[in-house]
C-alpha cells in the first residue's frame, strides 16, 4: 500500500469522525436466520464456497526445508502438505491410494517418504509411489504411476499456501490473488513466521465468527474493558479487493494526524487493517505484526479456528519471545470477546426468537459479504 493510498483511508475517516459520521451503506438490510443454522445451507456453502474456492492452508515458514511437511484439514477434506526435494510445496489427499488409511497422522515433522500404516506401502514427498512390500507376487504388473497420491490443486503466494480441496478443480488462482498482490507484498508476508498459534472450537456458524471484524459498531460496547477506548467509535470503512475485502479501524490517535506532516503519516500506526479472504481467512494487520484467523466449518453452528501470530523473520528471536506471546495473548483475548458473544448469538437464533438479523446503513459491510457468498450458491 503506498503512501498516497495511506493518506486517502486516513484522510477520509479522518473526516468522517470529525463531523460525527459514519461510513454508511445506502440502506438497512436483513438477513435470513437460515443462513447461519440450515444443514442443507451449510452443505451448499461446503460445496460450492469452500470447497470451490483455495483456503490459505498454511504459511511458507511451517514448510521451511525440503522434507518438511503438514497435515491438516480444508472443507472436511485430510490434507497433506510437504516440501519436496526440489523445493517445491504440494499438496495431496492424505489418504493412501491402496487401502484409503490415513497416510499420516503426525501434525507436522521433516521425513523424506511417507509409509502407509496399514500395509506400507511408500511415498516420496513429491506425491510418487515408490515402495509396495511383496509387490512382485501380490501385484504383479502394477504401474505405480498410476498410484501417486492424489494432488489438490495449490499455489504458493505471498508467503503463503493456497490449497482448492478439490482434487478435479482447475482454478484460476491469478484472478483470485492478483486484487491483493499490492497489499500483500506490502505487507512482507513473505519475510515472516509464525511465532504463536493455537486452535480451538466455537459453537457458531463460521459466518458470525468473520462478520464480528468487519463492523466497528460494537467496539466501544463488547470490548469496553479492553481494546475499546484506544479505537474510534463506530467508525470503519472497507474497500473491495476482487472478492475480498479490506476494512480499515481506526484508532484514537487518528485525531492527532493533523500535528503531522501527510509524508508522516501511517496507517499502521492509526489503524488496525483487517483483510477478509474469501472464504475463510482474514488476516488483521497491527504496528509490529500480522494476526490470521483461519476457519475450518463443522457444522452450521460449529465452527474450528486457528489463530496464529504472524512476525517479522528478523524479529523471532529467543529475546523477542516473550513480546510476541504478549501480543498473541492479547489478540486472542480481544478476539474471544467476539467469539463468545457470537456462540451466545448463535444459540439465539437456534431458538427461532427471529427469523432475520437487521443490519444498519453503517453495518453494510456484513451485507457485502453475506451476499458474496450467497452469489455462489445455486439458485
Amino acid at each position: 500500500m503506498d503512501q498516497s493510498l495511506q493518506i486517502k483511508l486516513l484522510e477520509e475517516l479522518r473526516g468522517l469522525g470529525a463531523d460525527g459520521d459514519f461510513f454508511m451503506g445506502e440502506a438497512v438490510h436483513r438477513s435470513p436466520v437460515e443462513r447461519y443454522t440450515s444443514a442443507a445451507r451449510f452443505e451448499a456453502e461446503m460445496e460450492h464456497v469452500f470447497r470451490a474456492l483455495p483456503m490459505v492452508a498454511a504459511h511458507s515458514s511451517e514448510l521451511a526445508e525440503p522434507g518438511s511437511y503438514l497435515t491438516l484439514s480444508l472443507a472436511g477434506l485430510p490434507v497433506l502438505l510437504t516440501r519436496d526435494k526440489s523445493g517445491s510445496a504440494n499438496a495431496f489427499l492424505n489418504v493412501c491410494r491402496h487401502r484409503g488409511a490415513r497416510l499420516v497422522g503426525d501434525p507436522q515433522g521433516c521425513k523424506k517418504a511417507f509409509s502407509c500404516p496399514y500395509h506400507g506401502w511408500t511415498w516420496d514427498a513429491a506425491g510418487q509411489l515408490r515402495g509396495v512390500p511383496h509387490e512382485k507376487d501380490g501385484f504383479p504388473a502394477l504401474d505405480r504411476s498410476q498410484y501417486g497420491l492424489r494432488r489438490l490443486p495449490m499455489v504458493e503466494r505471498f508467503g503463503l499456501i493456497w490449497v482448492v480441496p478439490d482434487t478435479e478443480a482447475d482454478f484460476d488462482f491469478d484472478s483470485f490473488l492478483d486484487p491483493l498482490e499490492t497489499d500483500f507484498d506490502w505487507l512482507g508476508m513473505s519475510g515472516m513466521v509464525v511465532a504463536e498459534s493455537e486452535q480451538d472450537t466455537y459453537e457458531a456458524n463460521w459466518k458470525l465468527l468473520a462478520e464480528g471484524g468487519i463492523e466497528a459498531y460494537h467496539f466501544r460496547i463488547t470490548h469496553r474493558d479492553t481494546i475499546g477506548p484506544h479505537f474510534m467509535d463506530n467508525l470503519s470503512s472497507y474497500q473491495m479487493l476482487g472478492p475480498h475485502m479490506r476494512s480499515i479501524l481506526p484508532r484514537t490517535s487518528i485525531e492527532t494526524l493533523e500535528q503531522l506532516p501527510r509524508e508522516a503519516w501511517s496507517i499502521r500506526e492509526h489503524a488496525n487493517v483487517l483483510y477478509t479472504l474469501m472464504p475463510s481467512d482474514q488476516f488483521l494487520l497491527m504496528q509490529d505484526h500480522v494476526a490470521w484467523i483461519h476457519a475450518e466449518p463443522l457444522s452450521a453452528s460449529r465452527t474450528a479456528l486457528r489463530i496464529a501470530t504472524l512476525v517479522p523473520a528478523e524479529d523471532f528471536s529467543p529475546e523477542r519471545a516473550g513480546h510476541w506471546t504478549r501480543n498473541h495473548a492479547i489478540t486472542k483475548m480481544t478476539l474471544d470477546e467476539d467469539f463468545e458473544v457470537n456462540q451466545a448469538v448463535q444459540s439465539g437464533l437456534n431458538s427461532g426468537a427471529n427469523t432475520e438479523l437487521t443490519f444498519g446503513r453503517f453495518e453494510s459491510a456484513l451485507h457485502r459479504f453475506n451476499t458474496d457468498i450467497e452469489a455462489r450458491l445455486p439458485g
